[in-house]
């Protein structure tokens, strides 16, 4: 069984006073119901009753008439007899609520009963497809959930909790590693490059160390989501929103990482292709990056909306978006040192974006300016100020970090590298393992 970080939140939310009913998004398969599942057998609650509406339509009769609670209760006993709701003891889950846009309009009288608590689940929720008639605003508190994180990548090889506590002390005073250990992160580092997050492939890795096995997986996956959007996407956007995810790849394979729709297509326009990328993020299929003119607080301020990058919201996906050999290359131990540096940065950059976004609600920026050549792959906004981070793949010079640090208003920075720590001045160096802290 997989540990989650989002497992302590959903058992505090329960254990706290009923205020609203708790929507988790995310794109699918990151593991949602199987979390509420867990929940449910915490011992909370003496009732669990499940709904999913992907897999039993018919259900979304029972949110065809009056949506108060008594009703929706009468409604219960009628479609679903074996239902029992306790007050003050029943969890009921709503999955894949995206399906029955009633049922998302009813979060608005389950929380004001207040009896009973309420977790929904979907993915795509925030789409114009199937619209709820009234969204409940006021009534809800959302969760956003991702593939795991580098954390939960660890504890589902075995790491012990004091080894990743260690770690974060070692972020503090920038103290080099132990040898052994930081060998040891660099390796779990490369297999979470080339595994990723997906809670379906993570499991397969652990129960049959086959790599051959966990890219099949992923490649399923992979056409899962192919067959979303295909689903889910408008009519008008679905074949260019398809175009625009699988483009990925060949995005960051070039030089200048910016997001370029004459990549996807031959002439192709944000015009053309704008509205796909939108629906793209709203999906949380990817990860996006916005280039900004200053190095100054509040970076929203000094946003190119038209100079972005993008990313999977998984590392693993992107990895299996290339041929195989690139996952050998990785992780060969006969270029041990520098395997994740010969996979062209660009993995290493994307690595980097998706152990960042684990941090709740931030948004990426980058810097990069061609008149000054000047280039950082992150600025992360703090209560110390803007914070530049720098990513290698290797452990070679920064140039562009060591002339931003030069100004009075950057605190300090931070440069990823796969050797070890250390610090210089204002430049923190840290291992790349070491992004999961920031």
């Amino acid at each position: 069984m997989l540990r989650r970080e989002v497992d302590s939140y959903l058992q505090a939310y329960c254990r706290g006073p009923v205020k609203k009913c708790l929507v988790i998004r995310g794109a699918r398969q990151v593991g949602k119901t199987f979390s509420v599942r867990e929940l449910a057998k915490s011992g909370i609650f003496s009732s669990y009753i499940e709904v999913n509406f992907l897999k039993n339509p018919e259900l979304c009769e029972i949110f065809s008439g009056s949506l108060d609670t008594q009703s929706l209760l009468m409604a219960f006993s009628v479609y679903m007899p074996e239902s029992r709701f306790v007050p003050g003891s029943t969890l009921l889950f709503l999955d894949e609520i995206q399906e029955c846009p009633q049922a998302i309009t009813s979060l608005k009288f389950w929380a004001e009963d207040g009896r009973f608590r309420v977790i929904a689940s979907g993915s795509m929720l925030e789409m114009d497809y199937k619209r709820p008639t009234s969204y409940p605003v006021g009534s809800v508190q959302y969760l956003d959930m991702k593939p795991l994180g580098f954390r939960e990548f660890l504890w589902a090889l075995g790491m012990q909790d004091s080894v990743i506590d260690m770690l974060k002390g070692h972020v503090k005073d920038c103290s080099p590693v132990p040898e052994g250990i930081h060998e040891k992160l660099m390796t779990y580092l490369r297999t979470y490059m080339v595994v990723g997050g997906m809670p379906e492939v993570v499991q397969n890795l652990v129960d049959t160390r086959n790599l051959e096995t966990v890219d099949a997986t992923q490649r399923a996956l992979l056409e899962d989501y192919r067959n979303d959007i295909a689903h889910y996407a408008p009519p008008e956007i679905k074949i260019k929103a398809e175009k625009c995810y699988f483009s990925i790849p060949n995005q960051l394979g070039k030089e200048n990482h910016k997001f370029q729709y004459s990549v996807v297509e031959r002439g192709g326009s944000a015009r053309k292709f704008g509205d796909s990328i939108d629906w793209l993020r709203n999906a949380d299929l990817v990860l996006y990056c916005c280039n900004v003119s200053n190095v100054e607080s509040p970076l929203r301020s000094f946003a190119d909306e038209e100079n972005f990058r993008l990313y999977p919201t998984d590392i693993g996906l992107l990895t299996a978006m290339y041929d195989f050999s690139v996952k050998k290359m990785i992780l060969s131990e006969q270029t041990r040192a520098s395997a994740i540096g010969q996979a062209k940065g660009a993995l290493v950059e994307a690595l980097v974006a998706c152990m960042l976004t684990h941090t709740p609600d931030r948004q990426l920026y980058f810097y990069k300016n061609d008149s000054t050549h000047m280039e950082l792959e992150f600025l992360l906004s703090s209560a110390d100020g803007v914070i530049p981070v720098e990513v290698k793949a290797g452990n070679s010079r920064s140039r562009s970090l060591d002339r931003i640090l030069e100004k009075d208003g950057v605190p300090y920075g931070c440069k990823l590298v796969s050797g070890n720590a250390g610090v210089t001045g204002k430049k923190r160096t840290l291992p790349l393992y070491m992004a999961m802290f920031l």
